[in-house]
């Protein structure tokens, strides 16, 4: 460990640390556009710049490595004043549209410039006019205007997705961020840079003009999209700014996924599937439970179940391979002691999705298929068994495959097909319960409710403890 002074406070920094690193480690505040944890140092915002005693002037923080006995100041009027005259060139084209930019609320632009800035501009000259609204990519919007050439969305692709989509091209007051030989942006992580952007240059198509972000507070979640069980953040309204007017279900509306930094997991990223969970949640739901395709109460739906179970001479149950890990115990304690357990996969690569990279995602797009394989192994279903009941937990199955036999579905989704089972009970998702998945590396990871379940809708936990025998 290193001892050095920032702002007469005794610091401890590793070797090989620069400066701003051990003193955001500390508490110490220094503002920063291109710097990210996760990215080379670029060294080219210039606000980070620090005062080092002993040397004749101010010194970017980012790439200073620290020393022993080093003395630092962040907050001298030498400093200060560097910073209002950086703002003030960063500033110098940049558009007065905030009240209409998305990024409004965590734009770091704004946050600087409100701390660390002048009131106005010096500048009397008419503002440098680039591209704006330029479409990206068919998720993202570009706004040159809105760009500070942090680099950062630049560095992400070459250093992190790998896909060396993005550069800087012209030169001075022309230079701007662009698709580099006219490729199309269609990294399968592009939609990082969005949250990587510290101003409102990079914007969600999805997330455009959906709401302001003092309206809505993350929670924490897993993305269901491949067994690597990413960590995420749904966002969601608060609940002081729930609406009436404009209808109750904006209230129980997921407006956009930001990754949740796991270093375990996923570190701070997160692939386009997983920004897309909102998405495959806002599917039609199964509602109501249907006995025979009539509507029924929660009390009829389990008494039928219960029935159907006690009628059946060799029943047989398709897990969830989207389950957590309680519901698997439950399960197993349950309704599993009984009946014939087959697994299965949930969930297969569409035309044009990404299989697998080296990175994050993976090739198995069921996330419990760790947890399902250590409670009940790996057996496909066999309609040579001649089952009398079979119980489908999930989604995607077609039931004529199953044969004439009796069915009970346990959705959280409408059934797709003509055919209706002969017990159809809604169970929640995992926006609407807390629990765990484990990962493909045996990793646990924690998910927490976003919304109430419908009061129609059971907890497949609660629903197995009703049915144990």
């Amino acid at each position: 460990m290193i001892e050095l002074k920032i702002d007469n406070r005794t610091v401890e920094a590793n070797e090989g640390e620069t400066v701003l690193q051990a003193a955001l480690r500390s508490g110490i505040e220094i503002p920063h556009f291109c710097y990210h944890p996760c990215l080379s140092v670029a060294g080219n915002c210039r606000i980070c710049q620090v005062k080092v005693d002993g040397r004749p002037k101010l010194v970017p923080s980012c790439n200073l490595p620290v020393a022993p006995g080093m003395t630092v100041e962040t907050d001298t009027e030498e400093v200060r004043e560097a910073r209002r005259a950086v703002l003030q060139f960063i500033t110098l084209n940049h558009p007065g549209d905030c009240g209409i930019c998305d990024k409004a609320g965590e734009c770091r632009l704004q946050d600087y410039h409100v701390r660390y800035g002048e009131e106005e501009s010096r500048s009397r000259e008419p503002k440098h006019h680039r591209p704006k609204f330029n479409e990206l990519s068919p998720r993202i919007v570009l706004d040159n205007e809105r760009c500070i050439l942090c680099s950062r969305c630049v560095r992400f692709t070459r250093e992190v997705s790998g896909s060396h989509q993005l550069g800087i091209v012209e030169r001075g007051s022309h230079a701007r961020v662009e698709r580099l030989e006219g490729r199309p942006f269609d990294d399968p992580y592009s939609d990082n840079v969005i949250g990587l952007c510290p101003t409102g240059a990079l914007l969600s198509r999805d997330f455009l003009y959906k709401s302001r972000i003092w309206y809505l507070e993350p929670v924490r979640s897993v993305c269901t999209g491949c067994a690597r069980c990413c960590s995420v953040n749904v966002w969601r309204r608060q609940r002081e700014w729930h609406v009436r007017a404009l209808g109750a279900g904006l209230n129980r509306t997921a407006y956009r996924v930001t990754p949740f930094e796991n270093p375990g997991i996923n570190g701070p990223w997160l692939c386009n599937k997983g920004f897309d969970l909102h998405r495959r949640m806002a599917r039609k739901r199964a509602l109501t439970p249907l006995i025979g395709g009539r509507e029924a109460t929660v009390a009829e739906a389990v008494a039928e179940a219960k029935r159907l179970l006690a009628a059946a001479e060799n029943p047989a149950v398709l897990v969830f391979a989207h389950a957590s890990n309680e519901e698997l115990a439950a399960f197993r304690d349950g309704p599993g002691r009984r009946v014939q357990v087959y697994t299965r996969e949930d969930y297969h690569t569409v035309p044009g999705e990404v299989t697998e990279d080296d990175f994050l995602i993976q090739g198995n797009k069921n996330p419990a298929s760790y947890s399902i394989r250590a409670l009940f192994g790996s057996r496909p279903y066999a309609p040579e068994a001649r089952h009398d009941l079979v119980v489908i937990w999930g989604e995607r199955v077609d039931y004529h495959a199953l044969g004439g036999t009796k069915l009970i579905h346990l959705a959280s989704f409408e059934p797709a097909g003509e055919t209706a089972a002969d017990l159809l009970i809604p169970v929640s998702t995992t926006f609407e319960r807390s629990g765990t998945f484990t990962n493909f590396e045996g990793k646990v990871n924690r998910f927490e409710k976003v919304f109430d379940k419908p009061a129609q809708v059971l907890h497949a936990g609660d629903l197995f403890g009703r049915l144990a025998p």
